[in-house]
């Protein structure tokens, strides 16, 4: 084992690698090249290989083992990657891929369980909760996901699906997901969805940061979108509480700036709690988009 550990975030747009110090957890080297993802599978391993040379030449360092954070699952039963919204990654064995380019050993996890990582051992639930035994962590964005830390390590579960919290159906007849069911949560809380639901209303296609600026000055439409969102949440997120009792949860993402979640959010988990009482902090993520990458590279601290 050398004295770095390597971290890889593979965007739909770019490719960052982070390296780490092992004594003192200091990042000595952060890097990132688009990702040219438009030119295929084998054209986005050639990225990831161009850019490891060059971190490893500006280090004078040769990682050992690279973690690996992803827009989508592997799949442990078949080694192939899944639900990766850069689709030319699905269906594809991107672990061993890299393993046999690289020469080095590869761990992958998706995103929100790499900002589950990151925020446990580098961010806010290092800060307010260090003993922390259980954290769940859920990216609210384009998409509805989040990735679970117990006594420090990553639960990926049986089929690579823990924390796919997103695909729980929390409206029988709903929208369509693109997973083949409807009514998921990701359908409903996500930021198209919540887009969605304006449209429906109104007829306007809008921003989000536009419905809630809308909903800020008293529109009712926009307060309505607003009013669902916080009572989705609330449901969603006791059904967390009751099966996994949290000692913290992290909101990342979009939707998890708008601050309502915060308050009037914690309040609406409470009809649909089992404890009479909700001592669990709800809280943001301090990494920002370091988040991904410092994540990834805890997968092989």
């Amino acid at each position: 084992m050398n004295d770095f550990y390597w971290g890889i975030d593979l965007g739909g747009t770019k490719v960052e690698c982070v390296v780490i110090d092992r004594k003192d957890d200091r990042c000595v080297l952060r890097e990132r090249i688009p990702s040219e993802a438009d030119q295929g599978y084998r054209h986005i391993l050639h990225r990831i290989k161009i850019l490891v040379d060059q971190c490893a030449a500006q280090i004078g360092h040769d990682p050992d083992a690279i973690g690996f954070g992803t827009p989508g699952a592997l799949d442990p039963l078949t080694g192939l990657m899944k639900n990766c919204n850069s689709t030319a990654l699905n269906g594809q064995p991107l672990q061993q891929d890299l393993a046999d380019l690289l020469g080095v050993a590869v761990t992958l996890a998706n995103d929100a369980n790499c900002l589950a990582l990151a925020e446990t051992h580098l961010g806010i639930v290092r800060q307010i909760c260090p003993d922390a035994e259980v954290v769940f962590a859920v990216i609210m964005g384009t998409g509805v996901g989040a990735g679970i830390v117990v006594h420090g390590r990553l639960i990926n579960g049986l089929h690579g699906i823990a924390g796919e919290w997103g695909h729980n159906v929390i409206e029988p007849d709903g929208q369509p997901c693109y997973c083949g069911k409807r009514g998921c949560l990701e359908t409903v809380i996500s930021g198209p969805g919540l887009e969605r639901a304006y449209q429906a209303l109104t007829g306007e296609a809008c921003s989000l940061s536009r419905v809630m600026a809308l909903a800020q000055s008293g529109q009712a439409e926009a307060l309505q979108v607003k009013a669902r969102l916080i009572d989705y949440f609330g449901r969603a997120v006791a059904q967390i509480i009751n099966v996994l009792d949290p000692d913290v949860i992290v909101i990342g993402g979009g939707v998890g700036n708008i601050e309502d979640l915060y308050d009037a959010g914690r309040e609406a988990v409470m009809p649909h709690l089992f404890n009479p009482t909700l001592h669990t902090p709800i809280v943001k993520p301090i990494l920002g988009d370091s988040a991904g990458v410092f994540g990834a590279a805890m997968l092989v601290k």
